[in-house]
């Protein structure tokens, strides 16, 4: 992985809390009230993702199997789902327990329409197997899904957290693709605590004062399983 375009991050915790009870106003206001002073630190804006798997999905299996280590890959976009795709980028999220980080690559633009065929979007990573070391021969794109992201900072600095709500999933067709097979979630709220290995001994003060429970929680084992309910 020796072009400039690629940007490794450094392992990070990240713990989530899959949140059901409370409607995302009460969320914010927990967060708002929160003795660590959390600010929005960016504008909110919707995220976008086409996941890629194995035939036999083994990235999602390997999910709901618990493997501490694995793979994620995915194509991110912000802003509209549909139509001209000006800044795509290439995730790789590699997770070793509760810890993980990203790799990321800038692809070319592209348009995602209900003509969009499966080719289609692999030709946009075609020669990234050349860059990096994953094979991507195997892989097709597996799910697309879209939701509602907000940001905050603690006041030192030290912890992220981000809120998720507004989902939407979208089957993809090896074929042509009308995405009308879709799963809408107005109702869930996910809530992902990051921050440095070297903050972990503060960590408890933050996840302590939340009135819910850390989750295990996965927005493509979500999708995934939507899809799989809909097609039996």
């Amino acid at each position: 992985m020796k072009n400039n375009d690629i940007n490794i991050s450094d392992y990070r915790y990240e713990r989530k809390f899959f949140i059901r009870q409370l409607s995302k106003y009460e969320v914010k206001n927990i967060i708002n009230l929160h003795p660590a002073i959390f600010s929005e630190i960016y504008h909110q804006r919707y995220v976008n993702n086409i996941y890629f798997d194995s035939f036999s999905l083994n990235n999602y299996r390997e999910n709901i199997e618990g493997a501490k280590d694995r793979i994620k890959i995915r194509i991110r976009w912000y802003g509209e789902l549909f139509g001209y795709i000006e800044k795509p980028i290439l995730e790789i999220k590699i997770k070793r327990g509760l810890l993980g980080k990203k790799i990321s690559y800038s692809l070319k633009p592209f348009y995602l329409t209900e003509n969009t065929k499966t080719t289609d979007i692999l030709k946009s990573i075609i020669n990234l197997k050349e860059i990096l070391l994953i094979e991507f021969e195997s892989l097709i794109p597996s799910l697309l899904n879209r939701y509602s992201r907000k940001y905050y900072q603690s006041s030192n600095k030290k912890y992220r957290i981000t809120v998720d709500n507004e989902q939407s999933f979208y089957h993809i067709n090896k074929e042509n693709n009308t995405f009308l097979n879709s799963y809408f979630d107005n109702d869930s709220v996910i809530l992902e605590l990051k921050y440095n290995q070297d903050h972990d001994p503060g960590a408890s003060y933050i996840t302590s004062s939340f009135p819910f429970r850390i989750t295990k929680s996965s927005k493509y084992v979500s999708g995934i399983e939507k899809g799989l309910q809909a097609s039996i």
